[in-house]
Protein backbone atom coordinates (compact mmCIF):
# COMPACT_ATOMS: atom_id res chain seq x y z
CA UNK A 1 0.00 0.00 0.00
CA UNK A 2 1.17 3.54 -0.71
CA UNK A 3 1.58 6.07 2.04
CA UNK A 4 -1.34 8.32 2.92
CA UNK A 5 -1.08 12.04 2.22
CA UNK A 6 -2.69 14.42 4.73
CA UNK A 7 -4.10 17.49 3.01
CA UNK A 8 -6.34 20.40 3.92
CA UNK A 9 -9.43 20.47 1.72
CA UNK A 10 -11.17 23.76 0.82
CA UNK A 11 -14.99 23.39 0.82
CA UNK A 12 -15.16 24.16 -2.93
CA UNK A 13 -13.13 21.04 -3.64
CA UNK A 14 -15.54 18.86 -1.69
CA UNK A 15 -18.52 20.14 -3.68
CA UNK A 16 -17.29 18.60 -6.93
CA UNK A 17 -19.74 15.99 -8.23
CA UNK A 18 -17.83 12.83 -9.03
CA UNK A 19 -20.52 11.08 -11.06
CA UNK A 20 -19.86 13.30 -14.09
CA UNK A 21 -16.07 12.89 -14.04
CA UNK A 22 -14.31 10.43 -16.32
CA UNK A 23 -11.69 10.42 -19.04
CA UNK A 24 -8.67 12.72 -18.77
CA UNK A 25 -8.87 15.44 -16.13
CA UNK A 26 -6.26 18.16 -16.58
CA UNK A 27 -5.28 20.07 -13.43
CA UNK A 28 -3.86 23.53 -14.14
CA UNK A 29 -2.46 26.14 -11.80
CA UNK A 30 0.48 28.40 -11.07
CA UNK A 31 3.16 27.30 -8.58
CA UNK A 32 2.20 27.18 -4.91
CA UNK A 33 -1.58 27.26 -5.42
CA UNK A 34 -2.25 23.73 -4.16
CA UNK A 35 -2.42 22.30 -7.69
CA UNK A 36 -0.64 19.03 -6.91
CA UNK A 37 -2.48 18.73 -3.61
CA UNK A 38 -5.78 18.98 -5.46
CA UNK A 39 -4.66 16.45 -8.08
CA UNK A 40 -3.86 13.96 -5.31
CA UNK A 41 -7.19 14.66 -3.61
CA UNK A 42 -9.09 14.24 -6.88
CA UNK A 43 -7.33 10.95 -7.62
CA UNK A 44 -8.32 9.48 -4.26
CA UNK A 45 -11.93 10.60 -4.62
CA UNK A 46 -12.19 9.17 -8.13
CA UNK A 47 -11.01 5.79 -6.84
CA UNK A 48 -14.37 5.46 -5.11
CA UNK A 49 -16.23 5.93 -8.42
CA UNK A 50 -14.01 4.05 -10.91
CA UNK A 51 -12.52 0.59 -10.92
CA UNK A 52 -9.17 1.83 -12.19
CA UNK A 53 -7.80 5.37 -11.97
CA UNK A 54 -4.45 6.62 -13.28
CA UNK A 55 -2.33 9.55 -12.14
CA UNK A 56 0.10 11.39 -14.42
CA UNK A 57 2.70 13.49 -12.63
CA UNK A 58 3.55 15.94 -15.39
CA UNK A 59 5.54 18.41 -13.29
CA UNK A 60 9.14 17.85 -14.45
CA UNK A 61 10.57 20.43 -12.05
CA UNK A 62 8.75 19.52 -8.83
CA UNK A 63 7.88 15.90 -9.52
CA UNK A 64 6.10 13.86 -6.86
CA UNK A 65 6.26 10.37 -8.41
CA UNK A 66 9.61 10.26 -10.17
CA UNK A 67 12.97 11.94 -10.61
CA UNK A 68 13.07 15.50 -11.98
CA UNK A 69 13.19 15.82 -15.80
CA UNK A 70 10.63 13.01 -16.16
CA UNK A 71 6.85 12.66 -16.25
CA UNK A 72 5.44 9.60 -14.53
CA UNK A 73 2.26 7.59 -15.06
CA UNK A 74 1.16 5.59 -12.03
CA UNK A 75 -1.73 3.16 -12.33
CA UNK A 76 -3.92 2.42 -9.37
CA UNK A 77 -5.03 -1.11 -8.61
CA UNK A 78 -8.76 -1.88 -8.64
CA UNK A 79 -10.34 -0.85 -5.34
CA UNK A 80 -7.12 0.76 -4.03
CA UNK A 81 -7.17 4.50 -3.26
CA UNK A 82 -3.61 4.66 -1.92
CA UNK A 83 -1.45 7.54 -3.01
CA UNK A 84 1.03 7.15 -4.58
CA UNK A 85 -0.79 4.50 -6.66
CA UNK A 86 0.61 1.02 -6.10
CA UNK A 87 0.29 -0.33 -9.66
CA UNK A 88 2.57 -0.20 -12.70
CA UNK A 89 4.56 2.93 -13.59
CA UNK A 90 5.75 4.35 -16.88
CA UNK A 91 8.03 7.35 -17.40
CA UNK A 92 8.73 9.80 -20.22
CA UNK A 93 11.96 11.81 -20.33
CA UNK A 94 11.83 15.54 -21.05
CA UNK A 95 15.49 16.24 -20.36
CA UNK A 96 15.15 19.39 -18.27
CA UNK A 97 13.39 20.66 -15.16
CA UNK A 98 11.48 23.34 -17.06
CA UNK A 99 9.11 23.08 -20.03
CA UNK A 100 10.66 26.21 -21.53
CA UNK A 101 12.62 25.13 -24.58
CA UNK A 102 11.29 21.56 -24.19
CA UNK A 103 7.63 21.85 -25.09
CA UNK A 104 7.69 19.25 -27.86
CA UNK A 105 9.09 16.52 -25.55
CA UNK A 106 6.53 17.59 -22.94
CA UNK A 107 3.67 17.13 -25.39
CA UNK A 108 4.96 13.87 -26.85
CA UNK A 109 5.52 12.44 -23.38
CA UNK A 110 2.10 13.56 -22.16
CA UNK A 111 0.41 11.89 -25.11
CA UNK A 112 2.33 8.63 -24.65
CA UNK A 113 1.50 8.42 -20.96
CA UNK A 114 -2.20 9.17 -21.39
CA UNK A 115 -2.49 6.65 -24.22
CA UNK A 116 -0.77 4.03 -22.05
CA UNK A 117 -3.18 4.74 -19.20
CA UNK A 118 -6.13 4.23 -21.54
CA UNK A 119 -4.56 1.05 -22.91
CA UNK A 120 -4.21 -0.25 -19.34
CA UNK A 121 -7.93 0.24 -18.73
CA UNK A 122 -8.01 3.47 -16.71
CA UNK A 123 -11.40 5.13 -17.03
CA UNK A 124 -10.27 8.28 -15.20
CA UNK A 125 -6.83 9.87 -15.61
CA UNK A 126 -5.77 12.73 -13.35
CA UNK A 127 -3.04 14.77 -15.07
CA UNK A 128 -1.09 17.14 -12.83
CA UNK A 129 0.59 19.72 -15.10
CA UNK A 130 3.57 22.01 -14.52
CA UNK A 131 3.14 25.41 -12.89
CA UNK A 132 4.16 27.25 -16.06
CA UNK A 133 1.09 29.34 -16.93
CA UNK A 134 2.66 32.70 -17.78
CA UNK A 135 1.81 33.66 -21.37
CA UNK A 136 5.09 35.55 -21.79
CA UNK A 137 7.06 32.33 -21.20
CA UNK A 138 4.86 30.06 -23.30
CA UNK A 139 2.71 28.70 -20.49
CA UNK A 140 -0.56 29.53 -22.22
CA UNK A 141 0.54 28.01 -25.52
CA UNK A 142 1.70 24.82 -23.79
CA UNK A 143 -1.54 24.38 -21.86
CA UNK A 144 -3.67 25.03 -24.95
CA UNK A 145 -1.64 22.48 -26.90
CA UNK A 146 -2.21 19.91 -24.15
CA UNK A 147 -5.94 20.54 -24.31
CA UNK A 148 -5.93 20.09 -28.07
CA UNK A 149 -3.76 16.96 -27.93
CA UNK A 150 -5.17 15.15 -24.90
CA UNK A 151 -8.82 16.25 -25.33
CA UNK A 152 -9.53 16.28 -21.60
CA UNK A 153 -13.12 15.93 -20.47
CA UNK A 154 -12.38 18.40 -17.66
CA UNK A 155 -9.89 21.19 -17.07
CA UNK A 156 -9.68 22.06 -13.37
CA UNK A 157 -8.23 25.56 -13.03
CA UNK A 158 -6.89 26.61 -9.63
CA UNK A 159 -6.03 30.29 -9.36
CA UNK A 160 -5.44 32.94 -6.75
CA UNK A 161 -6.77 35.83 -8.84
CA UNK A 162 -7.07 35.88 -12.64
CA UNK A 163 -3.73 34.38 -13.74
CA UNK A 164 -5.44 31.55 -15.68
CA UNK A 165 -8.15 33.59 -17.38
CA UNK A 166 -6.22 33.77 -20.67
CA UNK A 167 -6.63 29.98 -20.85
CA UNK A 168 -9.95 29.43 -19.13
CA UNK A 169 -12.10 32.14 -20.76
CA UNK A 170 -12.06 30.56 -24.25
CA UNK A 171 -12.36 27.06 -22.78
CA UNK A 172 -15.50 28.05 -20.88
CA UNK A 173 -17.06 29.07 -24.20
CA UNK A 174 -16.04 25.86 -25.97
CA UNK A 175 -17.89 22.56 -26.00
CA UNK A 176 -14.64 20.59 -26.19
CA UNK A 177 -14.16 20.41 -22.45
CA UNK A 178 -15.72 21.37 -19.15
CA UNK A 179 -13.99 23.91 -16.92
CA UNK A 180 -14.10 23.59 -13.15
CA UNK A 181 -13.03 26.82 -11.41
CA UNK A 182 -11.43 26.32 -8.01
CA UNK A 183 -9.80 28.59 -5.45
CA UNK A 184 -6.22 28.03 -4.38
CA UNK A 185 -5.62 26.26 -1.10
CA UNK A 186 -4.92 28.51 1.87
CA UNK A 187 -2.54 25.85 3.12
CA UNK A 188 -0.34 26.17 0.02
CA UNK A 189 3.03 27.66 0.93
CA UNK A 190 5.22 29.65 -1.41
CA UNK A 191 8.55 27.98 -2.12
CA UNK A 192 11.41 30.11 -3.35
CA UNK A 193 13.79 29.04 -6.11
CA UNK A 194 16.53 27.76 -3.72
CA UNK A 195 13.98 25.57 -1.93
CA UNK A 196 12.84 24.12 -5.25
CA UNK A 197 16.44 23.39 -6.24
CA UNK A 198 17.07 21.68 -2.90
CA UNK A 199 13.98 19.56 -3.46
CA UNK A 200 15.23 18.45 -6.87
CA UNK A 201 18.68 17.61 -5.49
CA UNK A 202 17.02 15.51 -2.79
CA UNK A 203 14.89 13.71 -5.40
CA UNK A 204 17.92 12.97 -7.57
CA UNK A 205 19.79 11.75 -4.50
CA UNK A 206 17.05 9.27 -3.62
CA UNK A 207 16.78 8.09 -7.21
CA UNK A 208 20.52 7.42 -7.58
CA UNK A 209 20.99 6.05 -4.05
CA UNK A 210 21.63 2.49 -5.29
CA UNK A 211 23.31 3.46 -8.56
CA UNK A 212 26.47 1.81 -9.90
CA UNK A 213 28.77 2.24 -12.87
CA UNK A 214 27.54 0.67 -16.11
CA UNK A 215 29.68 0.55 -19.26
CA UNK A 216 27.80 0.81 -22.56
CA UNK A 217 29.11 0.43 -26.10
CA UNK A 218 26.92 3.08 -27.68
CA UNK A 219 27.45 2.12 -31.32
CA UNK A 220 25.01 -0.74 -30.72
CA UNK A 221 22.22 1.65 -29.72
CA UNK A 222 20.40 4.66 -31.09
CA UNK A 223 21.60 7.88 -29.48
CA UNK A 224 19.50 11.05 -29.62
CA UNK A 225 20.21 13.76 -30.52
CA UNK A 226 23.94 12.87 -30.90
CA UNK A 227 26.61 11.00 -28.86
CA UNK A 228 27.98 14.04 -27.02
CA UNK A 229 28.68 12.47 -23.63
CA UNK A 230 30.04 15.38 -21.62
CA UNK A 231 30.84 14.71 -17.94
CA UNK A 232 27.84 14.63 -15.61
CA UNK A 233 25.34 14.95 -18.46
CA UNK A 234 21.97 13.45 -17.57
CA UNK A 235 20.67 10.80 -19.96
CA UNK A 236 17.69 8.46 -20.20
CA UNK A 237 17.85 4.81 -21.17
CA UNK A 238 14.60 4.06 -22.98
CA UNK A 239 12.86 0.88 -24.07
CA UNK A 240 11.50 0.18 -27.55
CA UNK A 241 8.25 2.01 -26.72
CA UNK A 242 10.05 5.15 -25.62
CA UNK A 243 9.47 4.74 -21.89
CA UNK A 244 12.31 5.29 -19.43
CA UNK A 245 14.01 2.21 -18.02
CA UNK A 246 16.41 4.35 -15.98
CA UNK A 247 18.25 7.63 -15.88
CA UNK A 248 22.02 7.85 -15.93
CA UNK A 249 24.77 10.39 -15.25
CA UNK A 250 27.80 10.35 -17.55
CA UNK A 251 30.88 9.34 -15.57
CA UNK A 252 33.29 9.08 -18.53
CA UNK A 253 33.36 8.49 -22.26
CA UNK A 254 35.92 6.76 -24.48
CA UNK A 255 35.43 8.37 -27.87
CA UNK A 256 37.95 6.12 -29.64
CA UNK A 257 36.17 2.93 -28.63
CA UNK A 258 32.67 4.50 -28.50
CA UNK A 259 32.07 3.45 -24.92
CA UNK A 260 30.31 5.53 -22.27
CA UNK A 261 30.25 4.76 -18.55
CA UNK A 262 27.12 5.83 -16.73
CA UNK A 263 26.27 6.17 -13.07
CA UNK A 264 22.82 4.54 -13.05
CA UNK A 265 20.53 2.24 -11.03
CA UNK A 266 20.20 0.01 -14.12
CA UNK A 267 22.26 -3.19 -13.85
CA UNK A 268 22.44 -4.06 -17.57
CA UNK A 269 21.44 -2.75 -20.99
CA UNK A 270 18.92 -5.54 -21.52
CA UNK A 271 15.82 -3.95 -23.02
CA UNK A 272 17.53 -0.63 -23.78
CA UNK A 273 16.75 0.64 -27.28
CA UNK A 274 17.71 4.33 -27.14
CA UNK A 275 20.04 6.57 -25.15
CA UNK A 276 18.41 10.00 -25.00
CA UNK A 277 20.58 12.88 -23.83
CA UNK A 278 19.18 15.60 -21.64
CA UNK A 279 20.10 19.26 -21.28
CA UNK A 280 21.23 19.17 -17.66
CA UNK A 281 24.40 18.18 -15.86
CA UNK A 282 23.92 16.57 -12.45
CA UNK A 283 26.79 16.32 -9.98
CA UNK A 284 26.85 12.66 -8.79
CA UNK A 285 28.17 13.72 -5.38
CA UNK A 286 25.78 16.56 -4.49
CA UNK A 287 23.07 15.86 -7.11
CA UNK A 288 22.91 19.57 -7.83
CA UNK A 289 21.93 20.42 -11.38
CA UNK A 290 23.58 22.86 -13.76
CA UNK A 291 23.14 23.85 -17.38
CA UNK A 292 25.38 22.11 -19.87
Amino acid sequence: MGRSVRIEIPPAWERITLSALSGTLLVVGAPDTGKSTFACYLYRRLCTAHERVAFVDGDVGQATLGPPTTMTLALGRPGDDAFPPTGARFRAFVGDVSPRGHMLPMLVGAHKLVERARHEGATAIVFDTTGLVDQAHGGGALKRAKVDLLRPSVVAGIQREVELEHLLVPLRRSRRTRVIDLPSSRAAERREVPVRRDHRASCFGRYFRDARLLEIAWQRLAVFPAPVFSPHRLVALEDIEGFVLALGIVASADLAHKVVTLYTPLSSIAGVDIIRLGDLAVDPRTFRESRR
